[in-house]
């Protein structure tokens, strides 16, 4: 996933957009977050967030490519 991809899920999710069917699954995490833990089969693996600025609003977003998901994080609030 690069970093254009990411941005323009983060904007969607930012914006309440719904993803259309077949495309990456987007997860909330807690605000706050900068690293999540996500657990397959019993195996934790670490996903580091990065920061995205959308409408001057700040997330931490990061993709998995195990489960083909993005966690996002509120770092700021509105």
């Amino acid at each position: 996933m690069n970093e254009k991809e990411m941005r323009q899920i983060v904007e969607r999710f930012s914006r309440k957009s719904e993803p259309a069917e077949g495309e990456i699954k987007v997860t909330q995490v807690p605000d706050y977050k900068t690293v999540h833990i996500e657990q397959l089969d019993g195996i934790g693996r670490s996903i580091l967030l990065s920061e995205y600025v959308v409408d001057g609003m700040t997330y931490w977003a990061g993709f998995s490519p195990y489960s083909a998901t993005v966690f996002v994080s509120r770092a700021s609030r509105t």
